[in-house]
C-alpha cells in the first residue's frame, strides 16, 4: 500500500516537471537584416513600426480630448458665474428662498435650513 502510494506521488511530481521543462529551440529570431527588402537599403529612420500608426493615432485622440475639455471647462466656468452658484444667499437653491414671517418659517429638506 504505501509502495504504490510512493510511486503514484513520484509519478504525479515527475509529470508537473516534465511540463515545464520544454526547452525552445525551434524558435527563430528574426534579424534587423530580414526586415528589409532584399536589394534595396533602407536607413532605419525610413523604416515604419507597425506601432507608430498606433502611437500617432493615441496623441490625436489625447489631443482631440484636450480641446473637448477647454470647452467643457469654459462652459462650467460660466455656469458657475450665475447667482445659483455665486451667490450664499441662494443655498444652493434655483432661485433664491423666500423670507417668511419666523411663525410661518419652513424647513427645507434641499438645504437643510429652516427659511
Amino acid at each position: 500500500m504505501i509502495n504504490k502510494l510512493i510511486i503514484l506521488l513520484v509519478f504525479i511530481g515527475s509529470s508537473a516537471f516534465a511540463q515545464n521543462s520544454v526547452q525552445i529551440t525551434s524558435i527563430k529570431k528574426e534579424t534587423v537584416s530580414s526586415k528589409y527588402v532584399k536589394g534595396k537599403s533602407y536607413s532605419y529612420s525610413t523604416f515604419v513600426h507597425p506601432y507608430d500608426f498606433y502611437f500617432d493615432q493615441k496623441v490625436k485622440e489625447y489631443e482631440e480630448r484636450m480641446v473637448a475639455n477647454v470647452k467643457k471647462y469654459k462652459k462650467q466656468e460660466r455656469k458657475m458665474k450665475k447667482p445659483q452658484y455665486s451667490d450664499p444667499s441662494y443655498f444652493g437653491h434655483k432661485r433664491k428662498p423666500k423670507k417668511r414671517l419666523p411663525g410661518k418659517r419652513k424647513f427645507c429638506k434641499e438645504c437643510e435650513i429652516v427659511h
